[in-house]
């Protein structure tokens, strides 16, 4: 399952190194090419709010299978587009239909003992990480070497197979809990999620923070293959993915982060993450001029961003089940949302003014994210003050 949801989210992260590269082949600008990840990325939000709390009344085994066959199709459609007009409306529906990795979790809580529940749902996770660190260091190489189209049909090698193999992979054993059918009107279970959403003001602001997050996210690496693939740098598609490698630490620091955070309370460990991150941010104009100097800032970030959305999802996730994954609805679509804010910017802001103005754009979300984390930590602080002993 773990290996299924790394090939599956990698497919929104292939364009990450090689968007310049694409842009350059379709004859279009930095600006315009940032459509592409914006739209996959707002398509994935709006999927996930109407087709994620289906979830809850239907098998998430037989939606997984449905909707990778169709992620499966539209990869095939970005490999085979004649131009940009092709190529953005198959990614796009290809985030519309990208909802197999926050299904599979569902179906693996539903199948192991509580005890194992964590271990289960960090090895899901690490899926995740592993998924858009083989995306961009894969993407950059191949394309460097077979041209960017090689990267899609590569991909799309691999979700044949995943297709083929997801009726095993997701096998229903005998000794499967019973599954409780929610019985809800469509339209109600929909309705619900933003009713829930306006009355858990703490999820909101933790889905703010780590939207801003995000946008941070993407706009960084966006803007840093542009910037790193320009003429006045010269390197590679490659060395992109290579850079992209430093993603790996997030794989081994979440966990434990996790763990600190645990102890010292999610929003304290946002604030310290978030205090970490604008220092990382910070060093991207001064060392973004070397691909060995850029690293240091990039281990940085890469260290403590994940943790930050570890943290915000702490916030609400001790909450009664019956709410959690409509809540969790919420809040994910209101990152990407933020992630595909980050893309417009990340490409638009380096078209108009380069490295410095991308730097300073990075800065005032990173600033933003901060300044919320410290809001949420006075707001609980006072609430714990005057709550009765």
């Amino acid at each position: 399952m773990a290996v299924t949801v790394a090939i599956v989210t990698a497919n929104a992260y292939y364009i990450h190194p090689i968007i310049g590269e694409v842009a350059r082949s379709f004859g279009v600008s930095d600006a315009q090419i940032g459509i592409v990840p914006a739209l996959n990325q707002m398509a994935l939000a709006i999927g996930i709010l109407l087709l994620l709390p289906l979830g809850d009344r239907y098998s998430n085994r037989a939606m997984c299978i449905a909707f990778v066959t169709a992620q499966c199709l539209f990869m095939f459609a970005m490999a085979l587009a004649p131009g940009i007009i092709g190529f953005t409306l198959a990614s796009t529906a290809l985030g519309f239909v990208t909802i197999a990795p926050y299904l599979i979790p569902a179906f693996a809580s539903k199948r192991v003992d509580p005890q194992r529940l964590g271990q289960v749902t960090a090895l899901l996770t690490a899926g995740v990480i592993f998924g858009i660190l083989v995306a961009r260091v894969g993407a950059g190489i191949v394309a460097e070497h077979f041209g960017w189209r090689a990267v899609y049909w590569s991909a799309s090698a691999l979700m044949v197979a995943v297709t083929a193999l997801l009726p095993i992979t997701l096998r229903t054993g005998g000794d499967a809990p019973a599954r409780k059918t929610l019985q809800v009107p469509y339209f109600e279970l929909i309705v619900s999620v933003f009713t829930l959403a306006r009355s858990h003001r703490d999820m909101m602001v933790s889905a703010i923070i780590q939207a801003f997050n995000f946008a941070s996210f993407t706009a960084t690496w966006l803007a840093l293959a542009l910037h790193l693939t320009s003429e006045p740098m010269g390197y590679g598609v490659d060395s992109v993915g290579y850079l992209a490698g430093i993603a790996a630490i997030s794989i081994f620091s979440t966990p434990r982060l996790g763990r600190w955070a645990d102890k010292v309370g999610p929003r304290r460990a946002r604030v310290i993450a978030a205090i970490v991150q604008t220092f990382g941010i910070a060093l991207m104009y001064p060392l973004g001029w070397n691909i060995w100097a850029v690293c240091v800032p990039m281990v940085l970030v890469n260290i403590v961003g994940p943790s930050i959305d570890v943290a915000g999802r702490m916030t609400f996730l001790s909450l009664e089940p019956a709410i959690r994954t409509r809540l969790t609805t919420s809040y994910i679509v209101i990152m990407f949302l933020g992630g595909a804010l980050g893309s417009i910017l990340g490409t638009a802001i380096y078209d108009l003014g380069g490295w410095a103005a991308t730097c300073a754009m990075l800065m005032a979300i990173s600033l933003s994210v901060l300044s919320l984390s410290l809001w949420a930590q006075r707001k609980w602080d006072a609430r714990v003050d005057a709550a009765p002993l």
